[in-house]
This record gives structure tokens, sequence and C-alpha cells, in this order.
């Protein structure tokens, strides 16, 4: 009996060990060598990098939004636009013009549908105001947003997180400031949340 009880008790923990040792450094996500301080410390911090320009980023947003729906209340998710490339500069402005103006959320599946599907060129200060307006931005107001102290500076402070993460590329999942998480960890778009997850759990565990 004592033998029969010791092997369920082995039974059911085999699976629960496999499944806490699935990710680890390395396989799955990468530890970030200096964790950085997240906007909330009561609450676990999700960034997505992104560039509107990037297809990928592209594919990963239908996941992305349908995770964000379930958002547990101790999760705080939030979008850090990059710029790695001239081209993306414009892009970055643009995000934090909508975010400023309370729109973001409004234009941002109908942006990447612009760029990706209509192939519309969108990379300049005049295309993006001229996109903006169909969304009650004057153009006068979106030239005045898009080279305000305000965008300016909080570019600035998206650079200086990114390069503290270590980010070379996007899409890339941040969690709590202290892993990194991309298709290529994770092994495709479609594994990206599930790592998240874990990691989301990882934190939780420690509070």
């Amino acid at each position: 009996m004592i033998k029969l009880f010791s092997a369920l008790i082995l039974s059911l923990l085999i699976p629960l060990t496999a499944a806490a040792a699935e990710y680890s450094d390395g396989n799955g996500y990468t530890t970030i060598k200096t964790p950085v301080r997240t906007s909330d410390p009561s609450k676990i911090e999700v960034t997505e990098i992104f560039w509107y320009g990037c297809p990928h980023c592209y594919k990963l947003e239908p996941i992305t939004q349908a995770w964000k729906k379930d958002l547990p209340s101790d999760v705080d998710f939030k979008f850090l636009p990059a710029v790695f490339g001239r081209g993306w500069l414009a892009h970055a402005k643009a995000f934090y013009v909508a975010d400023l103006l309370g729109i973001e959320d409004k234009l941002r599946a109908d942006l990447f549908n612009a760029i990706h599907v209509e192939r519309r060129n969108l990379s300049s200060e005049d295309t993006l105001a001229a996109f903006f307006a169909n969304y009650g931005v004057s153009e006068d107001e979106f030239h005045k947003q898009f080279n305000s102290f305000a965008v300016n500076s909080r570019l600035s402070q998206a650079d200086a997180k990114i390069r503290a993460y270590g980010a070379r590329g996007v899409p890339g999942l941040i969690v709590n400031g202290k892993y990194l998480v991309s298709a290529e960890t994770a092994n495709g778009n479609e594994n990206i949340y599930k790592v998240v997850d874990f990691l989301i759990e990882k934190e939780r565990q420690k509070k």
C-alpha cells in the first residue's frame, strides 16, 4: 500500500517538474544581465518592443491583442516603439503622437493594415499627418505633436530602455524588466506568449 501511494505521488510530481523545466535561460527566453526598473513594482510589467513597419510585428499583433483580452489584474502591458533604423523614427514618433492624443488603440490595427496589406507608403511626417487626419487630428496638430518636446523626450526614454534590455530586433517581449522573449528564443510567434505566461507565473511566485 505504501509503495502504491509513493508511486502515485511520484507520477503526479513528474509532470509538474517537467512543466516547470519547460523553459529556461537560453531555452525560450534570455535573462537580461542587469534588470531594468519597471513603472509599477506592485505589478508584473510586460512590454512589447515593436515597429509598425515590421512584418513580424504585424503577424504577432492579432496574437498580442487576443492575449491582452484576458490580462490578469496584476499584469501591466505596454508597447515600446524601437528605432533600429533610419526609417523607423517617423513610426516611433507617430506612436507617441497617437498615445498622447489617446487614439493609438483606435488607429493601431488600421496603420498596420495600411502598411502591410494596402502597401501604402507611410514613412514620412507628411504622409503620417494625412493618415492621422482620418482620426480627427488636424495636420497642424499632428506636426505640432510630432516635433514636440514630449514626443522627443519619450523617444529618448524608450531608446535608453531598449539599450538597457539588450534588445536588437523586433518584436521582443520584456517580462518585468528581467527577461527577453523573441520569436527566435520561443521558436516561433505562436509560442511567444506561452513563454511570457511562464515568466509571469515565475515572477508571481516571487511576490
